[in-house]
């Protein structure tokens, strides 16, 4: 017999979620197979056997939490499911469905006190339902909840209280009959609610605005666009250019390409940078690694494939660990105009918004509707000034609207 456990995942990762089971106890199993599917504060990560044989044993269910380490099934190695020999087993069926049907009652009486017994399907929709399993009426003879009791159930609608100062009996009335619906936060959202609220807590986080005139960057992108996907078989986008900038930024300041260790500071030779992904579960941040060494087709072809892997539930571990500095897109959405939040342990994060045309001022007489960008930094005023954050954000700006720099930037 051989142990199936959670195996070790990644340095700060120490415990997950079981998300599905991709096998069931009598499928036969290959070495290398995947078996499961484990959701962790990062990423899903699917569980390959160890050994070769007949899965027997599951331990935890769907949605249970799991430890690394912690034995979570069994396979049996011999590559047979025991099997009695015919007459044994005739005459042994009898007394094993009488123990059977002895030891389901038994559990349903234990349900009663406990919790009530439910499939791992049922187990799993109650939860993203919000629904309490008790309530949750079933024709099953020994009292075990199914999906589709799940699918079927109306829950009651929820009676809202008010306290003293008293509403009118008609407003009452009103408030009583809305319901709400209760959805369990998955653990990769509860992780990022949590960081989220850390770094704000823990940096002195400060964000500082620009704006870019993207003519320069849109007609270079229109005149070259065609020889360049022609030629490495991508787009040419603006995250190139963005991320090229930022690396020259970076070199030129950086400070902003550093983190805090107690009382040290960490400044990094290295320029690995994050480029934010939103996703069904939630914004995941990828890194492109040493992206001063890339050119533009290598930065748009990285991008795009580690997008793709984050839209698909794909990403390693290690392609989400260890940027130096991140950029986030929210123009993508519309949006104009926000402050973001440090993607923590890193000390800045660019935002990039919403290109629209604006009046902009070409001189002392003449107007000029230029399509323009708002970019916002946030950054850790404990070791960065507003001084150097201004001017990074400045010769990002430069940089943008004459392209041709970030050509000598390398």
């Amino acid at each position: 017999m051989a142990e199936i456990k959670v195996p070790e995942l990644a340095e700060s990762i120490f415990e997950g979620t079981i998300s599905s089971w991709l096998k069931k106890p009598g499928d036969k199993i290959e070495k290398g197979e995947y078996i499961l599917e484990l959701e962790t504060d990062k990423v899903n990560v699917e569980i390959t056997a160890e050994h070769e044989g007949i899965l027997t044993e599951i331990h935890k269910n769907e949605g249970d939490t799991v430890q690394v380490g912690e034995v979570i099934g069994i396979i049996d190695e011999s590559g047979e499911a025991p099997v009695q020999n015919e007459a044994a087993t005739e005459e042994a069926a009898p007394v094993a469905e009488q123990k059977n049907v002895q030891q389901e009652k038994e559990e349903v009486d234990v349900a009663v006190k406990d919790r009530p017994i439910a499939s791992p399907a049922a187990r799993k929709l109650a939860r993203e339902k919000g629904i309490n399993l008790s309530a949750v009426p079933t024709q099953d003879p020994l009292g075990r909840v199914r999906k589709q009791d799940i699918e079927s159930y109306q829950e009651p609608k929820q009676v809202v209280k008010q306290e003293a100062p008293q509403k009118p009996v008609a407003a009452q009335q009103v408030e009583d009959t809305k319901s709400v619906e209760r959805i369990r936060m998955t653990r990769r959202r509860q992780t990022i609610a949590k960081r989220l609220v850390e770094v704000q807590q823990t940096a002195a986080m400060l964000t500082t605005f620009n704006e870019i005139d993207m003519t320069a960057v849109m007609n270079l992108r229109k005149r070259r666009k065609d020889q360049f996907f022609e030629q490495h078989d991508v787009r040419l986008g603006f995250m190139s250019f963005f991320t090229k900038a930022v690396v020259a930024a970076l070199k030129k300041f950086p400070l902003l390409n550093a983190e805090i260790q107690g009382d040290e500071i960490v400044l990094k030779k290295f320029y690995d940078i994050g480029v934010a992904v939103s996703t069904d579960d939630g914004l995941v941040v990828p890194v492109v690694r040493d992206a001063d060494r890339l050119t533009f087709a290598q930065i748009e072809r990285e991008i795009m494939n580690l997008a793709g892997k984050a839209r698909d539930n794909k990403l390693t571990l290690k392609e989400l660990q260890g940027g130096t500095f991140t950029i986030t897109n929210g123009g993508v959405f519309g949006s104009l105009l926000s402050t973001p939040i440090l993607n923590g342990p890193q000390v800045g994060i660019l935002g990039m918004h919403k290109i629209q045309l604006r009046p902009v001022a070409i001189d002392a007489e003449r107007m000029e509707n230029r399509p323009m960008m708002y970019i916002a930094l946030s950054y850790d005023h404990r070791i960065i000034d507003g001084k150097e954050a201004v001017s990074f954000l400045a010769t990002i700006k430069d940089l943008l609207e004459d392209p041709e720099q970030l050509l000598l930037e390398g």
